[in-house]
Parts: C-alpha cells; structure tokens; sequence
C-alpha cells in the first residue's frame, strides 16, 4: 500500500487589483477601444523598447483573447482620473517564468506596466501607480504577502519608480531577452525572500 502525496496547493488566477480614486482598474477586453488602446501604446518607441511588442493588431488580440482564456496572466486597464494611463499584466509567479529564479510563493503575483503616453512618464505618476497597485493587489489577494517586479536593468527611469514605490531589490534575474532586477513589495518586512 503507497500513500498518496498531499495535493499541491490551487491557487486562483491573479486578480483584479482594488484600487481607490483618483485610479481605476478594470480587465482589457480582447477587442474594440481596449484593444486599438493597447495595440497602439506597445507601437510607441518609449515602450517597445523595454516591452519588444510592437505586434500587428490581430498579434495583440490573440495575446489579450488568450490571457483572459487562461488563469496565469490578467490583461488589465488602468485610469487616472477616468482617463486611460497604463496597460498592466497581474499574473501568478508560479505559473509564470520567473518561478524557477527565487524561492517564490504560491500566492505571490507579479506586475508588468506600460504607461501608454510618453508625454505622461517622467511626473511621478509611474510611483505613485506602482504604490496603489501593489496595495491594491495585497488586498485584493489577502493570502498573498508579496507583490514582484522583473524590469529590464537598463530600464532606469523604471527601476527608479518600482524602488521610489516600495518595492525592494531582491537580486538579479537572466532570462533569453534581458537581465531584469527582481524587485519585491512585501506586505510586511518578514515577507521579503530569503
């Protein structure tokens, strides 16, 4: 008689980040305005060259469509102030390529941003996002005691604002297509990877 291995935990697909005024968030829809939003934010220069998207429109459609069929990765819109500013992938950390590079937890969701408009970046609207949207996904996920990042090294502009938010270095990671600093936003201070 063999006994049986615990089960793994389930853990849910990442959720939608609750935000307070002046942000809103609300989940990309594969088609129409959403669509062409973000199909012509990943055209532009000050994106593409960190994001490496600048795909045909039915490319980001079938990217969108499938994430929102999936449960690793949530396509997501931000506002300020009821005006569209970022395009946001919320996805879990165990269902996604960084896992085998830190002791990741089950319920640790990471973040990708894209602040559409370049003439929106370099005013502290990127920090102060960042905040809001770690805060806003602690407590949208409250089994969830951390919140990563993995920009480009490069990215400086971007590793300003992770770090000016309260996000903490946590090392360095190598994929195929950059190096990116591993950038942690723990709930509390016992919660930062050991």
């Amino acid at each position: 008689m063999t006994s049986a291995q615990p089960a793994a935990p389930t853990v849910s697909g990442p959720p939608l980040p609750l935000l307070h005024a002046p942000w809103t968030a609300r989940v990309a829809r594969a088609e129409g305005v959403d669509l062409d939003l973000v199909h012509g934010w990943m055209q532009s220069p000050h994106i593409d060259a960190f994001w490496h998207q600048a795909w045909p429109r039915e490319r980001w459609y079938e990217e969108i469509a499938g994430h929102l069929a999936g449960d690793a990765i949530l396509p997501v819109l931000i506002d300020l102030d009821g005006r569209p500013l970022a395009y946001i992938e919320v996805y879990r950390v165990t269902r996604d390529r960084l896992a085998g590079h830190y002791a990741h937890l089950p319920h640790d969701l990471g973040v990708h941003i894209a602040i559409g408009e370049a003439d929106r970046t370099g005013k502290g609207l990127g920090r102060s996002l960042l905040r809001a949207l770690a805060e806003g996904l602690l407590a949208a996920d409250p089994a969830c005691t951390r919140v990563v990042a993995e920009p480009d090294v490069e990215n400086g502009p971007s590793l300003r604002a992770f770090e000016a938010a309260g996000f903490r270095p946590a090392g360095q990671v190598v994929f195929p297509d950059k190096t990116a600093a591993l950038l942690v936003h723990p709930r509390a201070e016992e919660d930062l990877p050991r």
